[in-house]
């Protein structure tokens, strides 16, 4: 079976992405959030740690999410990233935004 070709993410959607995944998994380590989204989206996501570390990093300093440090599965030391209520009030406003935006995009490709 071919592979889907890989998408990258559009500037300022991984944001969203992020605080969704987090929301409905819970805490996670980016590692772990990463290898989720991938299996998740089925592999076409290009979500690598040069995107992802910075992503978080903006989002704690936002206070849309709190990392903590624990313990992987495997007994590693990492940082899990959980939403906070500020980032679920935010995943709100941002999700209907994407909605109005891609419904937008939708009608002017399907207009044209």
């Amino acid at each position: 079976m071919p592979s889907k070709p890989r998408v990258e993410i559009l500037q300022g959607t991984l944001d969203l992405i992020i605080l969704r995944a987090l929301s409905t998994m819970g805490p996670q380590h980016a590692y772990g959030l990463a290898a989720r989204l991938d299996q998740v989206s089925e592999h076409p996501l290009l979500i690598n740690q040069g995107t992802l570390y910075p992503a978080l990093v903006r989002l704690e300093q936002k206070g849309w999410i709190k990392g903590e440090w624990g313990r992987t599965d495997s007994n590693r030391e990492a940082k899990f990233f959980a939403i906070t209520r500020r980032g679920s009030r935010a995943l709100e406003g941002q999700t209907e935004k994407w909605r109005r935006l891609s419904g937008l995009v939708d009608r002017l490709l399907l207009d044209n």
